[in-house]
C-alpha cells in the first residue's frame, strides 16, 4: 500500500524528524534519537516501542505485514512491510515513537495544532 517516497513523507511530517542512513539505508531520527529506518533488504520498517505481546498479536493478525528477523527477537519492536502497510497504522505506529522522543515543546506545539 505504500512506497519508500511516500514513507519518507509520513515521517519528514512530524516536526523535528531529519533524515539520514543507518547501514546504509534511510533511518530517521528526533531529536537525535532514532525514529525508524528503512531496511532495503526487504522493503520493511523498523517500527520501534511495540512490545513483545502487541508484536505477537500483530504478527498473528497481520503475517504478511508484520514480522521480526531473529535480530530483533529480544527488542520491542516489529518490522512492517511497506507494501502491505496501511498509512493510517504507520501513522499511529510513528506518533506513538515520536512523542517517546521529541522534545516537549515539539510535542505541545503539535497539539495545540502549530
Amino acid at each position: 500500500m505504500m512506497t519508500p517516497d511516500e514513507v519518507r513523507e509520513l515521517v519528514l511530517a512530524f516536526p523535528g524528524a531529519e533524515e539520514g542512513t543507518s547501514y546504509g539505508q534511510p533511518s530517521f531520527k528526533v531529536n537525535g534519537k532514532f525514529f525508524t529506518r528503512l531496511r532495503g533488504e526487504d522493503q520493511s520498517l523498523v517500527l520501534l516501542d511495540v512490545g513483545h505481546d502487541e508484536r505477537e498479536m500483530l504478527m498473528e493478525a497481520a503475517p504478511a505485514t508484520f514480522h521480526i528477523t531473529p535480530h530483533y527477537k529480544d527488542y520491542p519492536s516489529v518490522l512492517a512491510r511497506i507494501e502491505s502497510l496501511h498509512p493510517g497504522s504507520l501513522q499511529n505506529f510513528l506518533d506513538r515513537r515520536w512523542r517517546k522522543i521529541a522534545p516537549k515543546k515539539l510535542i505541545k506545539a503539535r497539539d495545540a495544532g502549530a
